[in-house]
């Protein structure tokens, strides 16, 4: 065999061993999908809130609850896109999706964003609504980082960006809406477009 040979096959076994040990990349598509829900989340939630005849929300009030589905709603599809679009891709790639590197990969990305959840509720209960927005960003960002060992791809990267806007916006709670409308709407658009951009080539 030739040094040619050697190293294709040192290239194919790499890859092998890669994809053995970590996750298949997240479609780019299940991406935009996600930004999309987000932006129609966002003007749900806005319409809401100019209709509602003041500029601020109360905790146990129908706008608020409102609101709370809205999020699960969007929560929800974009989860159900992720699992259809990338469950789709891993067959037609021929790999196994559900196995234990799925698990690791689920606990890795779930624990800090059910902890980020469950912190956030609490201080809604206390009537502290300012860093809301800015919590969600970061809390989702660093799962998205925690996660990203156990993918093929850059979500760490978006992740990082995640935390970054939260940070902004614990800096500058005034504009929290339109941050979050950045970081999951706009953000998961552009990475999605780049990741797709990236698998078809």
């Amino acid at each position: 065999m030739s040094e040619q040979d050697y190293l294709k096959d040192i290239s194919e076994i790499k890859n092998l061993m890669n994809r053995s040990s970590r996750f298949i990349s997240l479609s780019g598509l299940a991406g935009i999908f996600a930004g999309i829900y987000a932006l129609i989340g966002a003007a749900i939630a806005y319409y809401l809130v100019v209709n509602s005849g003041r500029d601020y929300l109360i905790l146990d009030g129908h706008i608020f609850r409102m609101i709370l589905l809205d999020l699960a709603l969007v929560a929800l599809c974009s989860i159900v896109t992720a699992i259809f679009i990338t469950t789709r891709k891993a067959k037609e790639d021929q790999v196994k999706i559900w196995d234990e590197t799925t698990r690791k990969l689920l606990m890795s990305f779930l624990v800090p964003l059910i902890t980020g959840g469950i912190y956030i509720l609490i201080i809604l209960n206390q009537q502290k609504y300012g860093q809301t927005g800015a919590l969600m960003l970061i809390f989702y960002g660093l799962a998205l980082v925690n996660a990203s060992k156990f993918t093929i791809g850059n979500i760490k990267y978006l992740g990082y960006i995640e935390i970054a806007l939260g940070l902004v916006c614990a800096l500058l709670p005034g504009y929290g809406f339109w941050i979050w409308v950045l970081g999951f709407g706009v953000m998961h658009i552009i990475y999605g477009s780049f990741m797709l951009i990236k698998e078809k080539r």
